[in-house]
C-alpha cells in the first residue's frame, strides 16, 4: 500500500468529546482531511512546537524526548498513521541510529507532537484516508461546526500552568517583566496571579 503525505491543517475545539480538540490532517496532494481527537495536554505540546517564538519555562513531556534522542544521537525519521480500530489510530514512529531503523509503537497525538519536534514526515494508508478522511471544500477550511483553535488560547493555558509552578523561584524583577507581557497579551488570569504573587513579597 502507498503511503499519502500529511501536513497539519489545524487544531479545533471537539464539539464530540468535553476537553478535548481534534487535530486535523490534510494529504499534501488533495483534499481529504483526517480529524483526530486529542487530549488537552497533547493539543497543547503540538501548539507550542509549531510556535517558534514561545518556548514554556520548563521542557515538556516531547521536549526532553527530544533532548534525549539528540543527547543519544537517535533520529525520527517519520511517523506512519498505520491502522484504524473502532474510531482509534494507530500509530508508529521510524527511529534510527547508526543506520539502524527501529519502529517504536506510540499514540498517533504523541507521534505527531514528536514528528513536529524533529521535523519528521507523518504519513498514512490510502485505506486509511477512504475510511476516516474528510473531503473540505477550500472556502469551508476549517468550519466542521467547531470553533477553530486559537494557538494563543493554548499557549496561555500552558504558561499560566507552568508559571503557577515556578514563579516563587523568580525574582520580582522577573515577576514585574511577565505581568508587562502578560497585560500587554490581555492574559488578565495570569496577570492577577502575578500580581498577587508580587504583593506576597512587598
Amino acid at each position: 500500500m502507498s503511503l499519502i503525505k500529511l501536513t497539519i491543517k489545524g487544531i479545533s475545539y471537539s464539539q464530540t468529546q468535553t476537553g478535548a480538540y481534534a487535530l486535523v490532517l490534510s494529504e499534501i496532494d488533495g483534499e481529504r482531511t483526517l480529524p483526530i481527537i486529542i487530549g488537552a495536554f497533547e493539543a497543547q505540546s503540538i501548539a507550542i512546537a509549531l510556535e517558534k517564538e514561545i518556548r514554556p519555562p520548563r521542557p515538556l513531556t516531547h521536549d526532553l524526548f527530544k533532548t534525549f534522542a539528540d543527547r543519544y544521537l537517535i533520529n525520527i525519521k517519520q511517523v506512519i498513521i498505520h491502522k484504524l480500530v473502532d474510531g482509534v489510530f494507530f500509530s508508529s514512529l521510524i527511529s534510527e541510529k547508526d543506520g539502524v531503523e527501529e519502529i517504536i509503537d506510540a499514540r498517533t497525538s504523541d507521534a505527531i507532537a514528536i514528528a513536529v519536534r524533529f521535523k519528521a514526515p507523518i504519513y498514512t494508508y490510502e485505506t486509511i484516508l477512504d475510511k476516516a478522511g474528510i473531503y473540505l471544500k477550500a472556502e469551508d477550511e476549517l468550519s466542521l461546526d467547531e470553533p477553530e483553535l486559537d494557538t494563543d488560547d493554548l499557549m496561555a493555558e500552558i504558561i499560566s500552568e507552568t508559571s503557577e509552578e515556578t514563579k516563587e523561584h523568580k525574582s520580582l524583577k522577573e515577576l514585574y517583566k511577565e505581568l508587562d507581557a502578560a497585560v500587554a497579551n490581555e492574559n488578565y488570569e495570569l496577570a492577577a496571579k502575578l500580581r498577587d504573587e508580587i504583593s506576597k513579597r512587598s
